[in-house]
């Protein structure tokens, strides 16, 4: 297909390969009217056929695989990519996908029919994997930044190719920023403290911009301490500023409808002209909102340049950046395009199908293993493989049409057929009949298999013919879909008991609507009506066949079973929806148990997208496995590593968490005091962060560092000697982390500086390598605004995983001890604090700033500033906002140390961005170095505060 067909406009300097890409960028630019101009700025850019441009379409998604645009080859979930901690292998995979999406863009019409599937792609994900909770956990790679930025490197590379002058296709890292939450998420604010922003959240983005691999962002739905990521400073001063040395700009789109959320429901902005102006002043450049109708965004553009709200230059700014993209994708030069010629049968081609199978096996970890594994046919001739993900694999909202399946009952089956071997699979649900009380008729004429996906949320498959029961648009229940995969999901329900306790009558309830299945009298067909259960239908429950105790029939006649659980990537938890915990569903909880005690040889294969909570098959059982869902090769993978063909090579991206752990709140951002990863988190885990065994024995020696000590700004050489002691190759990953040692900060307790994953045969060696530049130990500086390298004690620690140290060494880092904090003529940001109690971070101006305010516990909110020198100071001053007098009054009370040194009343300012400065003397002069803290007593907000002394200049 290509791209359509426009008239030639030759001779015109914007078609002349041979001059620079930014001469020809301005020669287009100043061809097009303001209209056209205005035009380029929405998702779905019109053709101008006049100059012989063709439209455009920003936006393919193509996280694991091509998607939405039909069949193509599909890879393990990103969280899978990011367990193989190989960067060449995630790198491949990328290269694969963005072939493919080549062959789309030139051969294939996009399944809706309109334009041309694009060839920006909307990938990869650098969000952190903060929260296991997260209903999007799977699109992540690591809830570490370190490892997420090279793994996110690797995948820009990949995609974007090895060109110097031409993009195979143009990587999008999502989603910027902070975004770890599905509730409520354009409304919901993720506070990131100063320390958090730089060390956490922006690390995972920044060093894969600045690699030049990405080339472009797109913003978050949520806010950030309290403004929308849509008009968030940060897009220019933190991102763009680390693009600039690469000499591309970034191309940032918004995320879809979100301009609009800036009105409604955030409330931020009046009204859409006012809200489209300052996310394109704030550095959005293309807007996704409406579909296919560019006319509306253009049309609040226009209002916007009308009101004086925004000047052409803003327009043309992005407008450059929408054409230099395009440049550099090759449209405007198809005879030097070096990836024009790629066909169509690279899609799913055999190749792609062997990359899929060899980045499934990288992906399998091994979390526990008492012997069980790997399996032999001469010790297990007969398998039982049993669940719901038994021999059935998944699509997620981002993954591409599967153009085949491998379960891993079929895998195993496969994999053990020449042998002689026997593989009986048995899925572990409930047959049952739903009969209605009213009429005496099954519900839709059928019976059903039950699966249960957590809380109680079922699904219904006919038992017959494999579809689903779900709800239509009139309300009607039907029996119609094979693959849950819609935005709306309609197929899950629930089963209550009846009010009256009536036996072996049940309620059906569907989980979105909330309301009930009733018989409609008119016509006695059922629909979901009922607002109660008192006008809900009554419905029999009969049990036509027990799923546990059929399993547990398989799992005795069995020499070993494997028992295949976890979640559906559409059903509690997904986009829009996070999980409420971590534990199995009950059900299958329930299956493993019933399995293992009358078959003691069970592994437990956990496929998912994220961590559970699986403390009694760790307890129990003798294997657990974890496999993301991993793609259409996943089943053939999971064989060749539970009979032992490939060595389990995986490693955790993330910490599963006991199930008695209480984690903090899904929105508590910050992970230094909330205590959230490997980082922080101070009790132990189930598995740790980097956790996964293999088949064979690793051992470590020889620890070596260049230099006992470093100065600020130096580096180092460590090494370390790593050996396979086993009979069998292996692969394991070297983890090379760091620590500081009586810091003056919260430090963590461990940070990922580096890793490497090593292959290795039986009884070899090989020394492993690292460069440790003194940055890695760094912090940032609330006191400076700057990453800093603290001199005195450290750590080097090479592990197996973040809670399996094997070897250390001491490091001195020299230089200059750190001053104390001047505060005295100069202003210090409130939300530079070290620590707090019971504080909010939000939005000083809508452009621009951060201020704090009390969390609305109705308790005094502190702030800890340590280490503050106090040079005879007599004068304090603080910048303050309050919307209303409220109940009570507001206070701000200022100590130094335990003592009392100021207090000022706030005043009403009328709003909460509408600030004023409030002074007062201290109580006496003070003098000396001590912790300092500020009290807020009342609603108000604090931007800054500042002392005045004799001694100090004001700067």
């Amino acid at each position: 297909m290509g791209s359509p067909s426009l008239p030639a406009t030759g001779g015109v300097p914007f078609r002349d390969p041979a001059l620079p890409t930014g001469e020809r960028v301005d020669d287009l630019l100043g061809r097009l009217t303001l209209d056209e101009r205005i035009a380029l700025l929405h998702q779905y850019a019109p053709a101008v056929p006049r100059l012989g441009v063709a439209a455009f379409r920003t936006g393919t998604e193509a996280l694991h695989g091509v998607a939405w645009l039909g069949t193509a080859t599909v890879f393990p979930q990103a969280v899978g990519l990011g367990a193989t901690w190989d960067e060449d292998l995630v790198r491949e995979v990328a290269e694969a996908v963005s072939a493919e999406l080549r062959a789309f863009h030139h051969h294939r019409p996009p399944v809706d029919g309109i334009g041309t599937p694009g060839l920006q792609v909307w990938a990869p994900v650098v969000n952190l994997l903060r929260d296991p909770r997260w209903g999007r956990n799977e699109e992540g790679y690591s809830e570490d930044p370190v490892h997420t930025a090279r793994l996110g490197t690797a995948y820009c590379r990949g995609l974007a190719g090895g060109h110097p002058a031409y993009l195979r296709t143009a990587p999008v890292l999502k989603h910027f920023l902070a975004y770890n939450n599905e509730h409520d998420r354009s409304v919901t604010s993720s506070g990131l403290r100063p320390r958090v922003l730089q060390e956490y959240d922006l690390a995972a983005f920044r060093p894969v911009v600045a690699s030049g691999a990405a080339t472009g962002a797109m913003a978050a739905y949520n806010l950030v301490n309290g403004r929308p990521c849509h008009v968030s400073p940060l897009l220019e001063t933190e991102l763009r500023s680390w693009a600039a040395p690469t000499g591309h700009e970034l191309f940032c789109v918004s995320d879809a409808e979100a301009p609009a959320n800036l009105v409604d429901p955030e409330h931020y902005f009046d009204d859409h002209a006012e809200a489209h102006a300052a996310a394109l002043k704030a550095g959005i450049d293309s807007f996704t909102d409406l579909d296919q109708d560019g006319s509306t965004t253009a049309g609040r553009l226009r209002e916007a340049l009308a009101r004086g709200l925004l000047d052409e230059a803003d327009i043309d700014r992005a407008a450059r950046r929408h054409l230099q993209l395009r440049f550099r994708l090759g449209e405007f030069d198809p005879d030097l395009d070096p990836y024009s010629a790629i066909g169509a049968d690279v899609i799913d081609s055999p190749e792609h199908r062997a990359l899929a199978l060899r980045a499934a096996t990288a992906s399998v970890v091994l979390l526990k293993n008492d012997g069980l594994l790997p399996l032999r046919a001469d010790r297990a001739p007969r398998i039982a493989v049993i669940g719901p993900h038994a021999d059935t694999l998944y699509e997620d909202w981002y993954s591409g049409t599967l153009p085949y399946q491998v379960g891993i009952a079929s895998g195993l089956r496969a994999a053990l057929g020449a042998g002689g071997g026997d593989v009986v699979t048995e899925e572990g649900a409930d047959r049952i009949a739903l009969r209605s009380r009213t009429t005496g008729d099954l519900l839709a004429g059928t019976t059903f298999d039950v699966a249960e996906w957590g809380d109680g949320v079922l699904t219904l498959r006919d038992a017959g013919t494999g579809r689903h029961l779900g709800r239509k648009d009139d309300d009607s229940l039907a029996v119609d879909r094979r693959v849950i995969k819609t935005w709306y999901v309609d197929e899950t329900f629930t089963l209550e008991p009846e009010p009256l306790g009536e036996p072996g009558t049940v309620l059906l309830r569907h989980v979105r609507t909330g309301r009930y299945a009733a018989v409609d009298p008119a016509d006695g067909r059922v629909r979901v009506t009922a607002d109660t259960p008192r006008t809900a239908e009554r419905w029999q429950r009969e049990l036509l066949r027990d799923g546990t105790a059929e399993a547990r029939r398989a799992a005795a006649a069995a020499d070993a079973a494997i028992v295949v659980l976890g979640n559906h990537p559409l059903i509690n938890g997904r986009e829009t929806e996070d999980r409420s915990g971590t534990a199995l569903p009950g059900t299958q909880e329930a299956l493993l148990r019933a399995v293992a005690e009358v078959r003691p040889r069970t592994a437990l294969v956990v496929m998912s997208s994220g961590p559970f909570a699986v403390d009694w098959a760790d307890e129990h059982l003798p294997a657990v496995v974890w496999t993301s869902h991993g793609g259409q090769e996943t089943g053939r993978a999971l064989a060749a590593v539970l009979l032992g063909e490939a060595d389990p090579a995986g490693r955790l991206p993330q910490t599963w968490y006991r199930g008695d752990d209480e984690l903090p709140h899904p929105l508590d951002y910050d992970v230094i005091k909330a205590g959230w990863t490997y980082q922080y988190h101070r009790t132990a885990p189930l598995y740790a962060f980097g956790h996964g065994l293999s088949y064979t024995g690793f051992a470590y020696r020889d620890l070596r560092l260049s230099a006992p000590t470093t100065a600020q700004d130096g580096a180092l050489d460590v090494s370390v000697t790593l050996s396979n002691t086993g009979l069998r190759p292996g692969s394991e990953v070297v983890q090379l982390y760091v620590r500081a040692l009586d810091a003056r900060y919260e430090a963590p307790r461990l940070r990922l500086a580096d890793f490497r994953k090593v292959r290795l045969g039986p009884g070899e060696s090989r020394e492993v390598a690292f460069r440790l530049p003194a940055e890695r130990l760094a912090h940032w500086d609330v006191a400076t605004g700057t990453f800093t390298v603290d001199p005195g004690a450290y750590e080097v620690l090479v592990a197996r995983s973040a809670e399996h140290v094997v070897l250390t060494a001491p490091l001195t880092v020299t230089g200059p001890a750190p001053a104390p904090r001047a505060v005295a003529g100069r202003r210090t940001r409130a939300a530079d604090f070290d620590d707090h109690t019971d504080i909010t971070l939000v939005d000083a101006t809508r452009a621009a700033g951060d201020a704090v305010t009390p969390a609305g516990s109705g308790r005094p909110t502190t702030l800890l500033f340590r280490s503050a020198d106090l040079p005879g100071v007599t004068r304090f001053e603080a910048e303050v906002a309050r919307e209303d007098t409220g109940p009570g009054g507001a206070v701000l009370e200022v100590r130094a140390g335990d003592r009392l040194i100021a207090a000022t009343a706030v005043p009403v300012t009328g709003g909460r961005h509408t600030w004023t400065t409030v002074t007062t003397a201290t109580t006496s002069p003070v003098d000396g170095v001590h912790d300092l803290r500020l009290t807020l007593h009342g609603d108000f907000r604090l931007a800054s505060f500042r002392f005045d002394s004799p001694k100090v200049h004001n700067a």
